[in-house]
């Protein structure tokens, strides 16, 4: 009987626990493992997130919470449910060697503090954690040395650093055996796994995007995949909470440029200010579209909703004329880069003019859609400040009603509302109608558009992309067609 008295406070704790800590470790997922931001979040989502997730634990149960991105069984992640399990073990042993309120007191106890359970099971995991990295890292090391002729192309930059890799990789197709990084696999350990997992001996050609947010995490890639090329495609305002300054971030996506060894070279966005401002004693190619006397230099541009056109002279001194399906200013430069880098490798003109054409728009990075008759500017993968200026100029181009739906920038430090106050300013200037989704997110694009007099009757707060998708459909446009552009998409931690 007594068994059975025991029995029950603990079962009501594992039901109670069990999805309150995979809770918990979707969140630390979701800020990379890393505790300082953790720490940051449960101080910022305290009681919106955090307590009422806790003790309403049992509703999620029966009606599970929408993710965009759900929890993924890594390897890792399933060492720290090991890890955090025999913690709970332990804890709920010693409620059996104590009074019945004293025991029942102690699992509540645990159970409020599953975050910090889960934060303990990574420190405790740390060592065994570097150790295996170590052992992967050796790995991908090995295979790259058993392939003394492949070339290494590293690719940095606040933004616009995926999209260069996907049609660099395009353009390069024709003549070389190419293989990069997916998605977005520009972690260390997302490089190792693409080394280990899909780079073959008959690869010619390794394109590695590489992500920072603090320094020396450009140099720590640089490291492991020794780069003889480096294009930095950009440079700016971004992931400012983990950098603490632009200085920083200039001197890291340099670390890129300083990893190359001798005969290798540096493709530089002269059209940034940043890049092309900052010394770099590394043999460089520079590219733009405006800044005469870049190597490789976009002239006669022509950009529209229907798509882009420019002409380039190459490495030969003929003058090219290239066509894509894809707009925006912003494209023309990073598709500028790739045709710098691939002609300085010995593609032929003729086909990098037809890869060109055949480009197709990187998902979620200002890609046209269409749904029920209503054109739609996806670029919902990352807002930076740069991007959302390019995103605005995209959307002006289009002879449309507008509308911009967006629930503003993030991890941008003490700058954050400054920039997002301005990406309202400038919306203003553009947008027929704003949507924004989430009251408390957006609360500085609100202020930048009122502060320009734009009329409140064309601004509405949407909490879900439901109700975001129902409020177009409802919102009178007259005989004109309308034109969406989706401008950053929250991680579920936002």
């Amino acid at each position: 009987m007594l068994f059975i008295v025991r029995l029950i406070p603990i079962t009501v704790f594992l039901c109670c626990y069990i999805p309150a800590v995979l809770y918990d470790y979707h969140i630390f997922q979701l800020n990379s493992y890393d505790i300082g931001t953790q720490l940051k979040w449960l101080a910022r989502n305290g009681m919106r997130g955090y307590l009422l997730r806790h003790i309403f634990v049992l509703y999620h149960c029966f009606k599970p919470y929408k993710v965009k991105k759900p929890l993924v069984y890594t390897s890792r992640l399933k060492r720290m449910l090991v890890t955090n399990g025999i913690l709970v073990v332990a804890g709920i042993t010693l409620s059996c060697f104590r009074s019945f309120a004293v025991g029942a007191l102690l699992l509540a106890a645990i159970f409020f503090l599953s975050p910090v359970l889960v934060m303990l099971s990574n420190i405790i995991n740390a060592p065994l954690e570097r150790a295996i990295n170590r052992w992967y890292i050796a790995d991908a090391r090995k295979i790259l040395q058993k392939m003394p002729r492949l070339i290494v192309i590293g690719i940095t930059g606040s933004y616009g650093k995926t999209s260069t890799k996907y049609f660099l990789y395009r353009l390069l197709s024709p003549k070389y055996n190419v293989l990069m990084t997916p998605e977005s696999y520009n972690t260390p350990m997302g490089v190792v796994k693409t080394i280990r997992g899909q780079l073959k001996p008959i690869h010619e050609i390794f394109i590695c995007e590489m992500g920072a947010k603090k320094t020396g995490e450009i140099k720590e890639l640089c490291d492991i995949v020794h780069p003889k090329y480096g294009i930095i495609s950009s440079i700016g305002p971004q992931h400012l909470e983990t950098f603490k300054s632009l200085d920083n971030i200039i001197k890291t996506k340099f670390e890129l440029a300083r990893a190359l060894g001798g005969g290798g070279v540096i493709f530089l966005n002269y059209e940034n200010e940043y890049i092309r401002n900052t010394p770099c004693a590394q043999k460089k190619v520079s590219y733009g579209r405006t800044m005469v006397g870049c190597d490789y230099l976009s002239r006669n541009i022509r950009v529209s909703g229907a798509g882009s056109a420019f002409d380039i002279t190459l490495s030969d001194g003929g003058e090219y004329h290239f066509e894509t399906k894809l707009i925006g200013l912003h494209q023309v430069e990073n598709i500028t880069g790739a045709i710098a880098a691939a002609d300085y490798l010995g593609v032929k003109p003729e086909d990098l003019v037809v890869a060109v054409r055949r480009l197709q728009s990187v998902p979620h990075r200002l890609e046209l859609l269409s749904r029920r008759g209503i054109t739609i500017i996806d670029d919902s993968y990352n807002a930076n400040v740069s991007g959302t200026k390019a995103a605005l100029q995209v959307l002006g181009m289009f002879d449309a009603f507008k509308i911009l739906v967006t629930p503003g920038m993030i991890e941008l430090g003490d700058k954050e509302d400054e920039y997002n106050r301005q990406f309202g300013i400038e919306a203003a200037a553009v947008c027929d109608y704003v949507i924004l989704a989430g009251a408390r997110q957006a609360r500085s694009i609100l202020a930048g558009l009122k502060s320009v007099g734009y009329p409140e009757e064309k601004i509405y707060i949407a909490e879900n992309l439901e109700e975001v998708f129902t409020k177009i459909d409802a919102i009178p446009a007259g005989r004109a067609s309308k034109v969406v552009l989706l401008e950053n998409d929250l991680p579920d931690n936002y």
